[in-house]
């Protein structure tokens, strides 16, 4: 049991990795619908101005912020909030069940971004350096 709690001193730097690896698969989803990088969405993308549009802003730009992991806690918060109202608002309506409404990435995201809002940027964020 030592063993494993001695993992606790890598506690910063799995936080910043959570938090790197989560902005980059988050900013491939808004690359996706801002300018069809690496793969344009079925529907196609969103006009200017739409709420989709507005969300590929959102991950896109909030997606390299918390890359960066600058002004994490505010960025996650809004992030987490979109996410919450894609899912509620896109996927709870198709069905209750998360597996069968393709909501699983946006309440995972919703939750990641709620932690991230609390823990802060982790190791190896402009956050994190500011402290020192």
């Amino acid at each position: 049991m030592q063993a494993l709690n001695s993992l606790q001193r890598y506690s910063p730097q799995m936080l910043g990795l959570l938090r790197i690896v989560t902005a980059l698969i988050f900013i491939a989803h808004g690359t996706q619908k801002l300018i069809g990088f690496p793969v344009a969405p079925a529907s196609g993308l969103p006009a200017a101005f739409t709420l989709f549009w507005f969300g590929a802003i959102l991950e896109t730009f909030g997606g390299l912020l918390m890359l960066v992991g600058f002004l994490t806690r505010p960025v996650a918060f809004i992030l987490a909030g979109e996410m919450a109202y894609a899912y509620w608002m896109m996927h709870a309506p198709r069905s209750f069940y998360p597996v069968m409404n393709g909501g699983d990435a946006a309440i995972l995201y919703c939750f990641i971004f709620l932690y991230l809002f609390v823990a802060g940027a982790g190791a190896w964020g402009v956050d994190s350096r500011s402290k020192a």
